[in-house]
């Protein structure tokens, strides 16, 4: 959200802060998928299932060591274009958020096919992994980055949040369904028996059997994981990065 100055009245606020905490007219309405967000206003929200994907660099936190501001630059620049490209290749996204060197989003799957759809996202950003640090080593950039990929499916309350009439807000969704997604990517490729790609139990049984079959159970965290790919992308690899 890009700041436009207006000088802060305490006053004000206080009057706000009561009206939001006390207004009985806000309506949080049960839907079966998340609307477009031109429907929120600051007094209503919308309770609905959906799925959460979420993609981490494991060990970003070490990358400048390697690499100076200018070359680190450009790998997150490619890195977060083409996650942002795959999320949006999806007409069910409903929103997607950059954060430091993490990418998400939050994905309307009212039908078990969606869900599918979601998994195939996953599958998409780890192939784009693959090609973007055989880029890299082309480049000679020699440490490759590795990614932890987390999806959730569960209910979240989608609400407008920001300072009425500044024209500064954006989409909340509260709910674990986010969180629950940012911790499993942050397990996925946390250590070499750790495969990029980890589900919840929950989005694990909404998938159809063929992509079930693509993964394997994790007792330890009580999730599912796999080193799943797109084949079409993994074919164009196979003839074009080697």
């Amino acid at each position: 959200m890009d700041s436009n100055y207006k000088s802060y009245n305490h006053i004000a606020s206080a009057a706000r802060i009561k009206e939001y905490l006390t207004d009985t007219k806000q309506n949080f309405e049960e839907v079966d998928s998340l609307p477009d967000r031109d429907k929120l206003t600051f007094s209503n929200g919308y309770y609905a299932n959906c799925s959460a994907i979420f993609v981490d660099i494991r060990d970003s936190s070490k990358l400048p060591n390697h690499y100076k501001r200018p070359r680190l630059a450009r790998i997150y620049r490619a890195y977060l274009s083409e996650l942002v490209a795959i999320f949006n290749g999806d007409t069910n996204t409903r929103e997607i958020n950059i954060a430091g060197d993490a990418t998400w989003a939050v994905i309307n799957t009212p039908y078990k096919a969606d869900i599918d759809g979601v998994f195939f996202l996953a599958a998409q950003a780890n192939s784009m992994a693959k090609v973007l640090n055989y880029e890299m080593r082309k480049a000679s950039y020699d440490v490759p980055i590795k990614i932890g990929i987390g999806m959730s499916w569960g209910r979240a309350l989608m609400v407008k949040a920001g300072h009425n009439g500044s024209g500064i807000n954006d989409v909340v969704y509260m709910g674990d369904v986010v969180n629950q997604a940012a911790k499993l990517a942050n397990y996925g490729n946390s250590n070499w028996n750790v495969p990029a790609l980890v589900t919840s139990s929950v989005f694990y049984s909404n998938l159809n059997d063929h992509n079930k079959g693509l993964l394997s159970y994790d007792s330890m965290r009580q999730c599912y994981t796999g080193d799943v790919v797109s084949m079409a992308m993994e074919d164009w690899y196979k003839e074009n990065c080697n």
